[in-house]
């Protein structure tokens, strides 16, 4: 159990690179992973009860405990990334299809990635799985509706078929997870030190099918829909900070809050919500966020980190004058 700890301490610390790799490898030999998309929805429903393993009452609790902070980065979440989305591909010549897949993603709920950047950037961590919890929570209402009424000009959109969609794949794992927690208590513990692994071999194997599936596409458009990415990503850790200072949170708060807006669940917002409601290009956008989070997450946590370290230096020193 102890071997098995470690690898997936080293595949959850190295999440970026293996994400990178698989991308390029799918990119290069797409045929080798096309096979993967069949499995998209049940290896996301894998990833969230692993999720759902990962939280206690504690993080729930945690959001009455501080309702007003969790709200913020809740309301920041589901009211900045998709405006930021709409703008861009209104702004930006795109088909329809990336317009959709944009959009999605940015419509969708934080990731499990997000608390670990918060912890990596010294931030407040439990804020953090707080804000994760609840949006996530929110998800199977606000996501639907939002997508309604940001997309709906391009292509026709269901919020009640996409309502239930998420409540299959996020919700109801998610409640197993915790119910099968709740139940086992200890026992489940030696297999939540597995769960980075898993979740890794997941959030691959679903970048690898979209991005095989998607090969021309991205060849054609690649580079657009990547600069939308980077672009969205940004402004949204930007923004994220911002809303944080405005709303006058102490620095690890406004760094939680910061991460939180910036990162989206590309794994629901694309691959799957994509592959099973729209066009399979509407997945494309979720692949590339999938990999450019992975890229931009650690390097906004050093940025952080340093700047979180340099604040105590200097505090230190101004004690010991």
């Amino acid at each position: 159990m102890k071997a098995l700890e470690r690898v997936s301490s080293f595949v959850g610390n190295t999440f970026a690179i293996w994400v990178v790799l698989f991308a390029i490898l799918s990119f290069l030999v797409p045929a080798g992973f096309t096979w993967l998309a069949a499995y998209i929805t049940p290896l996301l429903g894998i990833i969230m009860f692993g999720m759902g393993l990962t939280l206690s009452t504690s993080d729930f609790k945690e959001a009455f405990k501080r309702p007003k902070e969790v709200a913020i980065g809740v309301v920041g979440q589901f009211l900045i990334m998709p405006l930021i989305a709409f703008a861009l591909v209104t702004i930006l010549p795109v088909s329809k299809e990336v317009a959709i897949g944009v959009i999605l993603v940015g419509c969708c709920p934080g990731g499990t990635s997000s608390n670990v950047m918060t912890y990596l950037s010294k931030g407040d961590t439990a804020l953090s799985v707080s804000i994760t919890a609840v949006s996530t929570i929110l998800a199977p209402v606000l996501t639907p509706a939002l997508i309604f009424l940001f997309a709906s000009q391009w292509l026709e959109v269901s919020a009640a078929s996409l309502f239930v969609s998420i409540v299959q794949i996020v919700l109801v794992p998610i409640l197993l997870g915790l119910l099968v927690k709740g139940l086992l208590k200890d026992k489940v513990e030696a297999g939540v030190k597995a769960i980075p692994l898993v979740s890794v071999i997941g959030i691959v194997a679903i970048v690898a099918a979209v991005v095989s599936v998607n090969q021309e596409q991205i060849a054609k458009m690649g580079l657009l829909i990547f600069l939308i990415v980077v672009l969205h990503n940004t402004f949204g850790y930007l923004l994220g900070y911002g809303l944080g200072k405005l709303t006058k949170m102490d620095p690890k708060q406004q760094k939680a809050v910061s991460i939180e807006v910036g990162m989206q669940n590309s794994g629901l917002g694309g691959a799957t919500l994509a592959a099973a409601h729209f066009n399979p290009l509407s997945a494309v956008p979720s692949a590339i966020f999938s990999v450019w989070h992975n890229i931009s997450g650690p390097i906004v946590a050093t940025v952080f980190r340093k700047l979180q370290e340099k604040e105590d230096n200097n505090l230190q020193k101004s004690e010991s004058a």
